[in-house]
């Protein structure tokens, strides 16, 4: 193994052992049965398969809830069942169960003896009491955080109670479920092995760390994903632009964002209805139609952000403040997190972003920095909201515009309690530094058995100094640079987005990268990813 791959190794692997870390392997899972409330779950939902009960899957209109809501719906299906499915309007219902949402379910597909609800329910006391009220068992499966009075259900399977269960998200815990579902009563001929793709792409979109299960889950999953026979995730491929190799970043940038977007502005419906789809010509017509609605959302998106932006840059005391929190009538609550990301990118500080409705009731979403926890300075502006909740770095709340001043202002002093004598500045940290000549054949090689990249396993970002940038490049997009790095004789392609193209800095160049593996026409190339540039021998921005 190359010196630099030990490096890197000695910095990811924990307590994880180095085998296991190179070479996922699907035995590794665990007993299904381990989870809390696994067991009770697997046997209540058997006995509704037996009895041929009448069962709603009630979901989340996110990557995480609708992947769950899949693999489970095609289980039942193998086994005789025909589930309904419901997914809540963002607009109208909100995430979760809520009464309202069940309504409107009991409303379209009557009464059921059973409801499985996936990637929500943990918190719904008081909803779940409702409906045992109405004679309804129900069976829990999700990883969100419980507070301290559990609902009264028949089981809840979450991770999160006890420790030492996994980071799983829900797609991967109803992959476990579905693993548990074939112990108690196996199917001949169904391979559990081609529900890893969906179980993928939940675990990837709803970014938890990518360590033990969900490292195989993924590793695994993207194999499926690249080689899929499942005409409607074939159809989201082509209408994405992707075939053949698939790699985690594809999920996170390309294929979720569409999933998503119908979740976003319309109803999420679409996005299950492509996933469960066995026709090629329908699954293309669902597929174009999240791509319409991701082109929508990025416009909408869009706006939002730069309106927001100025309004930021056009007031001193906003550019100032610690907690950027911003607010309007005219956005679209289905994108307020997207674009408070975006802030909190531009600026380097926690951003919320509301939109308020014809009422004054405002939806918001909050994304913050290393070391500054959202959910702690939600607890001290609780007086003024009417929800929130969530994260140290994300967060959800919902205000009444009367009270959308005191808010910024209490969110403001809040956050910079938190950050006492410190400040808020934006630096890339590198885990190695190495030299161009370093990026040969052999490393990229040992370097992929380090991938999925994501949240727990980021990409490595390597220090390179003294490069001198191949001028003048390529400008793309009027904000893109492509362009060559050459360093004691080796030349390598890069492209730094957004960069700083008016004034760069002077060469030679201390560069912060990550490396992109491409394919052209069958052929592998690797592009250096620029995260910063400085001037060689300064000491800012990098460490």
């Amino acid at each position: 193994m190359l010196p630099l791959m030990r490096q890197l190794l000695a910095l990811r692997l924990g307590e994880e052992k180095l085998e296991a870390y190179l070479d996922p392997r699907l035995a590794a899972l665990s007993d299904p049965f381990l989870l809390p409330g696994m067991e009770i779950a697997g046997r209540r939902i058997i006995e509704a398969v037996e009895k041929k009960e009448k069962v709603i899957l009630y979901g989340d209109y996110d990557v995480d809830g609708i992947t769950s809501l899949a693999q489970l719906m095609i289980l039942l299906r193998a086994y005789g069942l025909e589930p309904r499915a419901f997914l809540p309007r963002r607009m109208d219902e909100g995430y979760g169960l809520s009464l309202e949402g069940l309504a409107r379910c009991f409303e379209d597909f009557g009464k059921p003896t059973l409801l499985i609800a996936l990637d929500c329910g943990t918190g719904s006391v008081a909803e779940v009491k409702w409906l045992g009220v109405q004679g309804v068992d129900c069976v829990i499966v999700d990883h969100h955080q419980p507070g301290s009075t559990l609902p009264e259900c028949v089981a809840l399977v979450n991770p999160k109670l006890g420790d030492g269960h996994g980071d799983f998200c829900t797609a991967g815990l109803v992959f476990k479920l579905l693993h548990a579902l074939l112990k108690l009563r196996p199917i001949p001929g169904f391979d559990l092995r081609e529900m890893l793709d969906l179980a993928a792409m939940g675990t990837v979109a709803d970014l938890v760390p990518l360590r033990g299960e969900n490292r195989i889950i993924v590793k695994k999953g993207l194999e499926k994903i690249a080689t899929t026979r499942r005409v409607g995730l074939r159809a989201l491929k082509a209408a994405a632009g992707l075939d053949g190799h698939i790699e985690a970043h594809h999920i996170g940038f390309r294929l979720g964002p569409r999933l998503n977007a119908s979740g976003r502005l319309d109803h999420a419906l679409a996005s299950l209805d492509l996933l469960l789809c066995d026709d090629a010509e329908e699954a293309e017509g669902y597929a174009d139609l999240l791509n319409e609605l991701n082109r929508e959302r990025q416009d909408v998106e869009g706006r939002a952000h730069v309106e927001a932006r100025a309004d930021i840059l056009a007031n001193p005391a906003l550019v100032q403040a610690s907690c950027i929190v911003m607010g309007s009538r005219t956005w679209h609550p289905g994108v307020v997190g997207i674009v408070a990301s975006r802030l909190m990118r531009d600026f380097y500080r926690p951003a919320v972003v509301i939109a308020f409705d014809e009422n004054g009731i405002g939806k918001g979403s909050g994304r913050s920095v290393p070391g500054i926890s959202l959910v702690e300075a939600l607890d001290e502006c609780r007086h003024l909201l009417l929800k929130g909740g969530g994260h140290a770095m994300a967060a959800g709340v919902s205000l009444e515009e009367k009270n959308f001043a005191a808010f910024r202002e209490a969110m403001d002093v809040s956050v910079t309690r938190q950050l006492g004598t410190g400040t808020l500045q934006a630096r890339v940290e590198c885990d190695v530094e190495c030299s161009l000549a370093d990026f040969g054949t052999r490393f990229f090689s040992e370097f992929l058995r380090m991938e999925p990249f994501g949240m727990g396993n980021p990409d490595p970002v390597f220090l390179l100094r003294n490069v001198e940038p191949g001028m003048p490049g390529q400008i793309l997009k009027e904000k893109h640079w492509k362009l060559l790095l050459r360093q004691r004789g080796v030349i390598h392609p890069a492209i730094w987005f957004n960069a700083q193209l008016e004034n760069p800095p002077p060469p030679p160049w201390d560069v912060a990268v990550k490396l992109q593996r491409q394919f052209w026409r069958g052929t592998e190339s690797w592009t250096l990813l620029i995260q910063a540039v400085r001037s060689a021998g300064d000491l800012s921005g990098i460490s």
